[in-house]
């Protein structure tokens, strides 16, 4: 069993990072985390854009799911979304890259609370997003 939680976040991240699929396949970066937070960023590829020839919203809402999921399992406890929204800013050009910051506000018993800011590369802010988590049963690393 890791007793550092600065440790334990950082495995935690590793073990769920290698079976994200769905993350990796889009080329999101874990960057950093650290109990309660976490950094993803992610190049704007050609196939990410929508008929406006700007960044579709689901993607940056997927990068911004994937922060606040490496977020709230940071402590090692099974958690998933129970609810979240998203407010966009900003139109995203194509090329860009796209960086969500995820910070929890609230961890009350099972239950907490994550606002997850998506920048440009300027620093802009493009997205808000607001998740809320629930623990399940489980781990992400089993203990030993």
């Amino acid at each position: 069993m890791i007793d550092d939680p600065q440790a334990l976040a950082e495995a935690t991240a590793r073990a769920m990072y290698e079976s994200d699929a769905c993350s990796r396949w889009l080329g999101m970066v874990l960057e950093e985390v650290r109990p309660g937070y976490a950094r993803l960023s992610m190049e704007v590829r050609t196939e990410f854009l929508n008929g406006h020839a700007i960044c579709h919203g689901g993607l940056m809402f997927t990068l911004a799911d994937s922060a606040f999921a490496f977020a709230c399992n940071s402590y090692n406890i099974s958690t998933v979304a129970s609810g979240c929204s998203i407010d966009f800013l900003r139109p995203v050009q194509g090329g860009d890259v796209l960086t969500a910051e995820a910070v929890e506000q609230v961890l009350s018993g099972r239950h907490g609370i994550y606002d997850i800011k998506v920048v440009n590369r300027a620093g802009e802010p493009v997205a808000m997003f607001r998740g809320k988590s629930a623990q399940i049963k489980g781990h992400v690393i089993a203990p030993s």
